[in-house]
């Protein structure tokens, strides 16, 4: 039997991060959490406290870090640039000195300027920092996005020019967010949807796959909209999840809700997510 995946959240660390996070995680049943390091909002670059640090690592739970959502190595900004470079490098930091899995960073946007020259911003200002992970820091994880605008990669398809831009460096990873690929145009509702997906991300990507997000869709497929639902109540629906978690390509592959609602809902989807997986 192929092996089972954790199923956790994006968790609260109000109180710190292993004092909040783990209260959190107990609250709503996760087997694995998620957490931001910094605002994710803006650019401080905040430090961590060594004490919840070492807390957290010490824990054994599995930990993921989302990077700031303001990160673009896509922009055409120089300041925008620079920021995401600096924001990337400092989190890749904070997530070894949490002993985190990965650093899942959004795939970005050319905004204004020309796909071809975003890319070669990407690799530029990416290839460094993946050379600099040391040995046991965490993968540095690509998420693609939900398709709207100039989006650099939205869907599994894409994904194969952007790894090639970095080489496929052997620290990068993928993180699929199930409502930006159904946004993208990815039919994980319809019969053979969530197959076709995933036999397609293996196939493009054998072996990099190392988180799910798992999030229903509040929008209709291709909608190129990122509005997350509760698991079972948009337009995905619960029966794709559990067959997700059967596929091949998932097996041992964490899976994190990034749902609506506070810690009731989350232990909601959790637990309904739990259900799936062992029945």
């Amino acid at each position: 039997m192929s092996a089972k995946s954790l199923i956790g959240g994006h968790v609260s660390v109000a109180g710190g991060l292993a004092t909040g996070g783990l209260k959190y995680m107990a609250e709503i049943g996760a087997e694995m959490i998620q957490v931001f390091v910094t605002n994710p909002r803006g650019w401080a670059l905040t430090e961590g406290r060594p004490d919840e640090d070492a807390k957290l690592a010490e824990s054994g739970v599995e930990t993921f870090v989302h990077t700031t959502y303001l990160v673009n190595f896509g922009s055409p900004s120089p300041e925008t640039l620079a920021n995401s470079i600096a924001t990337v490098r400092h989190t890749l930091r904070r997530g070894a000195e949490i002993a985190a899995k990965g650093v899942v960073v959004h795939t970005g946007s050319a905004v204004t300027q020309p796909h071809d020259d975003a890319m070669r911003q990407v690799r530029e200002n990416l290839l460094p920092l993946l050379d600099e992970i040391p040995e046991g820091g965490p993968d540095l994880l690509l998420e693609p996005m939900a398709g709207q605008g100039a989006m650099l990669c939205a869907t599994v398809q894409d994904l194969e020019p952007y790894l090639a831009a970095l080489d496929r460096h052997p620290r990068v990873g993928v993180c699929l967010d199930t409502c930006h690929a159904f946004a993208a145009g990815h039919d994980l509702a319809a019969a053979g949807g969530v197959k076709e997906t995933f036999d397609a991300l293996h196939a493009i990507a054998p072996g990099r796959l190392k988180l799910i997000h798992a999030n229903d869709s509040k929008d209709v497929c291709g909608a190129k909209k990122d509005r997350h639902e509760n698991i079972g109540a948009g337009h995905i629906g619960a029966e794709p999840f559990a067959e997700l978690m059967r596929h091949p390509a998932v097996a041992g592959v964490p899976i994190c809700i990034e749902t609506p609602g506070k810690a009731p809902k989350h232990a909601e989807d959790i637990a309904l997510l739990k259900k799936l997986r062992d029945t």
